[in-house]
């Protein structure tokens, strides 16, 4: 009985151990890279931050969100890092184009994806923080 006692102990203790690991890794900060840095990182969570240099308006829409805007950071051609997001339903890809012109400096915080080059979905517009000139 005491065994069985003691391996439930150990056990539950491990499970509250193991998941208090995952919950800290959850609130951790991503860490903050440079747009030519983004490649190095696939697959991870990371904030890119950069000067918008170049904007592209897909030619097609998504349905619920609209024409897709993509902002290439740092870099005009080749292109080294962008990021897509959309306007907003009344404003369209217009808004988007105006809420990060081009020459504006960006932070964007997600999940490093590559297609050409990295880049990161930013469909929830709180992914994006727009930066002072001096940073």
């Amino acid at each position: 009985m005491t065994t069985m006692k003691t391996f439930r102990t150990l056990s539950v203790i491990m499970c509250v151990t193991g998941l208090s690991a995952l919950a800290l890794a959850q609130n951790a900060t991503p860490p903050r890279i440079t747009a030519s840095d983004a490649s190095k990182h696939h697959g991870e969570a990371a904030t890119v931050c950069g000067k918008v240099v170049d904007i592209a308006v897909d030619k097609y829409g998504i349905a619920g969100h609209g024409k897709p805007v993509k902002f290439y950071l740092d870099q005009a051609e080749p292109h080294v890092f962008f990021f897509v997001t959309f306007g907003t339903k009344d404003g369209g890809p217009e808004e988007a184009i105006a809420a990060y012109q081009q020459g504006k400096r960006v932070c964007v915080t997600g999940k490093i994806g590559m297609m050409d080059v990295p880049y990161i979905m930013a469909a929830d517009r709180s992914q994006i923080k727009p930066q002072a000139e001096n940073k």
